[in-house]
Order: structure tokens, then C-alpha cells, then sequence
């Protein structure tokens, strides 16, 4: 009983401090505020529910309020397409999930997820300018940075009071008091209240419909608008998984438990699927809730879905107070968000990483912010890939010697060339052993030694056969030295049975007795 009264009240406190980012999120969205509060109550339930994080609290997040915001902006005055985007989101997560692709989120590199996550707090703050001013917000980073000094020029100096007020109380309210009452709330009560009293004529939330959401089918789209849809649906479902696992693996460290990314992903896919049928905005699993739900007391599923519950019954109940939230408020509210999703681990160490690594987190950030979040992702994993392969090539040793016996002695034939591979023979080192091999032109005999590889991927296999060939054209015999696993892997896919017709051994002594064997066949 005592379990279940905690997880109850864990559940209640993530709720009043989802309360506000849900507002915020929502408006940032363009689909207002009460989407934000919808999407809390929808994901934060069935996500709990069929997760397989046990204390994740899921809601609206800030990758995921970005790239719906795109949305929205592709397809102005177009919820239903927007809808539909949500709904695929969320069926590809439910297909990452029972694919298990959540296991292979671990070795995305942390620049990247840097470079994505420090981009993603700059997009918010600067998208918050010109609710903070009191103007007119737009979607577009870019032309928000372009149009603010005539923003300036414009800026209501009651909103700016308000937003200035909301950051004071965001950042400068003791943690004593944050640990009992989250500092967003604080804002939004006192500062919506000051906004009443002072009579301040300013931008608010709006009219908030009271009581359940509408069911609508999200299937009305334009054809030639299924490019567009597919992207912005795979983008929600990338950052949405990847968010969502992230916190997951926080949750773990935090409850010494271990979460089901199979589970979790599918969780997250159906809760974002139903938000498409009631107009709510997509999320993922929300860290700062997630951590403040486990030290409430939060144990099991029963605090995510008390969590939205109790945002259901603050519709229900208190949608009227809500209309009267300024957006300068909100605005306050998403800076500070904004600033806590900033990467400052890898910021106060980026004169000490390596080049690579700077390069990697510099390229993701720029692009997140300036281009494309899923192209930003993409980019830095290539690029990170890429300078992978280039690190493991250069551990690959290739080296030619005269052909020694286990006893290390020296063979007197000098026709006879060992080249010895030390590392991993793939695609990245496949071409210097084509370079190695093609300067052999003297020599009868040429024993390629693969026992020290540890990896032997299909672009060698065919670099050594293309290359047994060149040799063989030049009447020079080649033998290999390989380990059992790799011999099966070479004969696998020796479809026309050129590895057969050369000689393959296990251990080096057998090679070069053969090689005597030769030689005796010769002088005979």
C-alpha cells in the first residue's frame, strides 16, 4: 500500500511540473496550448502503460515540439496532414520496436547527440524572441535572426516586464524551494496573477476548451505531399526514439533497474499514434519529469499514468485560468528550457577533445539549427563513421618479410614473400593491400599470412581474390593463412570456386613446408 502511495503521489508532482512545459510546448508547436496538454495526458498514459520504462514520464519534448513545428509550418492551415505525420511517427516507432533497432541508439557518438541536443536549446531560445518582445513569433530560425532589430523596434514593453520577471523567478529561485515546488509553476501562477493585477494588455494562451478531446481520422493529405509527410514522419520517429531511450538509460542509472528498448519504443509509437485522433502534439520520454518523478517516490508504471490523469482532471476542472497565461510567460519558461537542454559536459571540455570529436559536434550543432535535425543527425554519424574507419585503418598493419619457420628460421628462397596483416581487413584497408600486393612482380611464390585479422568483411574478400588473379596472371603462385572462421566466410561466397583452386592453411609452418615441397618438385 505504501508502494502504491508513493508511485500516486509521484505521479501527481511529475503532473505540476509537466503542467507548464506542456502549456509552453504546445504553443511552440503552433497548435496551442491545449495540444501540448492533450499530447501530456495521451503519450504520458499509454506510453507508461506499454513501455518498458517502469518510472519514464513521456510528454511533449523540445526535439520533438521543434520538427512539429516544421510540420505545421510545411502545411499551413492543415492539421490533418500534420495529424498524419504524427500517426506514421508513431507507427514507425512501433516498427523500430518490434525490429529491436532501440538496441543500436548506444552507438550513436556522443558529439553527435552533443552537437544535436546543444542545437536543439539554441533553436528554442531563439524562437522565443519574439514571444519574449511581445511580437508575432515566426517558425524559421533564420528569418527570426534576420527580422530582430525591427523586432526590437516593436517590442511591448508590458510583455517584456512579464517575460523578464518569468527568467528571474526560472533562474534565480532556490533550489530549497524548486525541490518542493518546480520554478515553472512558480511563474506561472505568480506572474500570470501580477499580468491580471497590473491590467496588462497582452498576448495570452487563449480560449481553452473545457472537457474531453474530439476524435478525428488523420488521413486526409495530398498526394503529392507524401515526400514531405514520410520525412517529417521518420524525423519524429528517429528523435522521438532516440530521446525517449536516452532518458531511459537516465531512469536506469537513477532505479539500478534495466528498461526493454523494445517495449519502450512500442510504447512510445502507440502513444503518439493515438495523439494523431485527438489533435495533440508528439513526444517522447521527458528527462527532467522522468528524474523528478523517481526521487518523488516514483517506482512503477502506476506514477506515469497517474501523471496524466491528473493533467486530464486540470483540463477538466481548471481550463478557464489557464486561457489567461501570458505568452511571455511561456516564453520566459522555454528559454530556461532551453538553456537546460545545452550540452555544458561537452561545452566546458571543448578545448581538450580531439579535432574529430570537435568537428563532429560543431557540424551537427550548425546543421541542427541552420538546416535540418535529421540531416544533422545523419551528417554526424556519417562523418563520425567515416573517421571511425579511418582510425581502425590506420591501426591495420600490412607488412612484407622473408618467409620464417616457427622456429624463426630464415628460408633461403628468396622467391618466397610473407605479407604478414595485423588488425582488420575491410573496405577501409582493403585498398592498401591492393597497393601492397600489386608491387610484387619478382617473387614465384607469395604467402598472404591472415591469421592476426580480426575482421574480414566482403570488400577484402574480393580485393584478395582480385588480386590472386593479378598474380596469377604474372605466374605467381599465392597461398593463404587464415583462421577456420575466416575460410568458411571466403568459400561462402566463392561462387565460381577461384579460392579453391589455391592452397589455404591454418597455421604458417604449413604453408612454408608446402613451399618447400614446391621447390623440391621444381629442382627434381
Amino acid at each position: 500500500m505504501q508502494i502504491l502511495k508513493n508511485n500516486i503521489f509521484a505521479g501527481i508532482t511529475a503532473a505540476v511540473v509537466a503542467l507548464p512545459l506542456a502549456l509552453a510546448f504546445g504553443v511552440a508547436s503552433g497548435a496551442g496550448a491545449i495540444a501540448g496538454l492533450y499530447g501530456a495526458i495521451i503519450l504520458g498514459f499509454f506510453a507508461a502503460l506499454f513501455g518498458g520504462t517502469s518510472t519514464q514520464i513521456s510528454g511533449p519534448t523540445g526535439p520533438m515540439t521543434v520538427v512539429t513545428a516544421t510540420a505545421i509550418a510545411t502545411f499551413p492551415n492543415d492539421l490533418s496532414t500534420v495529424m498524419t505525420v504524427i500517426f506514421l511517427s508513431g507507427l514507425i516507432q512501433i516498427s523500430f520496436g518490434l525490429v529491436g533497432i532501440g538496441k543500436w541508439i548506444k552507438y550513436i557518438p556522443y558529439p553527435v547527440i552533443s552537437g544535436f541536443m546543444s542545437g536543439v536549446g539554441v533553436i528554442i531560445v531563439i524562437l522565443q524572441i519574439n514571444p519574449f518582445l511581445g511580437v508575432e513569433s515566426y517558425s524559421s530560425v533564420i528569418y527570426t535572426i534576420t527580422q530582430l532589430f525591427d523586432t526590437i523596434k516593436h517590442a511591448d514593453d508590458h510583455a517584456l516586464i512579464i517575460a523578464y520577471i518569468t527568467l528571474a523567478i526560472m533562474f534565480l529561485t532556490p533550489k530549497i524551494i524548486t525541490k518542493y515546488i518546480p520554478s515553472a509553476l512558480i511563474a506561472l501562477f505568480v506572474v500570470t496573477h501580477f499580468t491580471i493585477y497590473m491590467g496588462y494588455d497582452v498576448d495570452t494562451i487563449g480560449s481553452i476548451p473545457v472537457g474531453l478531446p474530439e476524435f478525428n481520422l488523420p488521413f486526409s493529405f495530398d498526394l503529392l505531399e507524401l515526400s514531405n509527410i514520410i520525412t517529417l514522419a521518420i524525423t519524429l520517429a528517429l528523435l522521438g526514439s532516440i530521446d525517449s531511450l536516452l532518458t531511459s538509460l537516465v531512469a536506469d542509472s537513477m532505479t539500478k533497474t534495466k528498461h526493454n528498448p523494445k517495449k519502450e519504443l512500442i510504447g512510445q509509437g502507440i502513444g503518439n499514434s493515438i495523439c494523431a485522433f485527438f489533435g495533440a502534439i508528439p513526444g517522447a520520454g521527458a528527462t527532467m519529469r522522468t528524474v523528478i518523478n523517481i526521487n518523488s517516490g516514483g517506482t512503477s508504471k502506476v506514477s506515469g499514468m497517474v501523471h496524466s490523469i491528473t493533467l486530464l482532471i486540470i483540463i477538466l476542472f481548471l481550463a478557464p485560468l489557464a486561457s489567461q497565461i501570458p505568452l511571455a510567460v511561456l516564453s520566459g519558461i522555454l528559454i530556461k528550457v532551453g538553456f537546460d537542454i545545452l550540452d555544458y559536459k561537452f561545452l566546458r571540455i571543448m578545448n581538450k577533445v580531439s579535432r574529430q570529436d570537435l568537428l563532429i559536434m560543431t557540424t551537427v550543432f550548425l546543421l541542427t539549427v541552420f538546416v535540418d535535425l535529421i540531416m544533422a543527425v545523419g551528417v554526424g554519424i556519417t562523418i563520425a563513421s567515416i573517421l571511425a574507419v579511418y582510425q581502425i585503418s590506420r591501426n591495420t598493419r600490412i607488412k612484407t618479410r622473408r618467409a620464417k619457420s616457427s622456429f624463426d628460421i630464415d628460408i633461403t628462397n628468396n622467391n618466397i614473400e610473407v605479407i604478414k596483416i595485423d588488425g582488420s581487413l575491410f573496405f577501409g584497408t582493403a585498398s592498401v593491400l591492393d597497393n601492397k600486393l600489386d608491387k610484387i612482380t619478382e617473387n614465384k611464390i607469395v604467402i598472404l599470412d591472415c591469421k592476426n585479422v580480426s575482421f574480414l568483411d566482403i570488400s577484402a574478400i574480393f580485393t584478395i581474390e582480385d588480386m590472386i588473379d593479378k598474380l596469377s596472371a604474372k605466374n605467381i603462385k599465392t597461398l593463404l593463412v587464415l583462421k577456420h572462421a575466416h575460410k568458411r566466410n571466403i568459400l561462402a561466397v566463392d561462387t565460381d570456386n577461384s579460392f579453391k583452386k589455391h592452397k589455404m592453411f591454418f597455421h604458417m609452418d604449413d604453408a612454408i613446408n608446402y613451399t618447400q615441397e614446391l621447390e623440391l618438385k621444381i629442382n627434381v
